[in-house]
């Protein structure tokens, strides 16, 4: 099994158990030091204390770790940036109301806000010269979905 792999298998529970989700192990290699890149998430956006907690669990899991050997690791805890794919439901779900740009398999570009969801559509609103316009999108016909940062929100829309 590849190291990332065994990583990703002894990490999961502790951080499901400390409350957030494993999203992703990456292990960068510069001659004999090595850089753990675990990216974790929640169900809301993660704080700082939230951040060290599970950086702890983490820390103290990979320190007991034979695996790794006695090469000495640098140990990167973060959280998906903005630009991460939604890709999974709970990702739908935490960025409900929020504005979405979604590359369609036609290469259609929309921008909507994401009003609901279901197994098989996302339900959208777009604003369309101050006119709200609803659509429904198959989570099929999507290539790819991302949060699109908002400066200056208003709520109304």
């Amino acid at each position: 099994m590849a190291l990332k792999d065994s990583l990703t298998e002894l990490l999961t529970p502790a951080v499901e158990n400390a409350g957030f989700f494993l999203e992703e192990v990456q292990i960068q290699k510069a001659g004999n030091h090595s850089t753990v890149i675990c990216v974790v998430d929640g169900l809301k956006p993660l704080n700082m204390d939230e951040v060290t907690s599970v950086s702890r669990v983490i820390s103290e899991l990979l320190d007991n770790e034979p695996a790794l050997g006695d090469n000495p690791f640098t140990l990167e805890v973060t959280s998906p940036g903005v630009d991460r794919p939604l890709t999974l439901p709970r990702h739908w779900t935490k960025n409900l109301t929020r504005l979405i740009k979604m590359t369609l398999n036609d290469g259609t570009v929309v921008t909507a806000r994401l009003g609901e969801f279901n197994d098989t559509h996302a339900q959208l609103v777009e604003n369309i010269k101050g006119r709200m316009k609803n659509h429904e999108i198959a989570f099929a016909d999507i290539k790819r979905a991302v949060v699109e940062i908002e400066f200056n929100r208003k709520d109304d829309n």
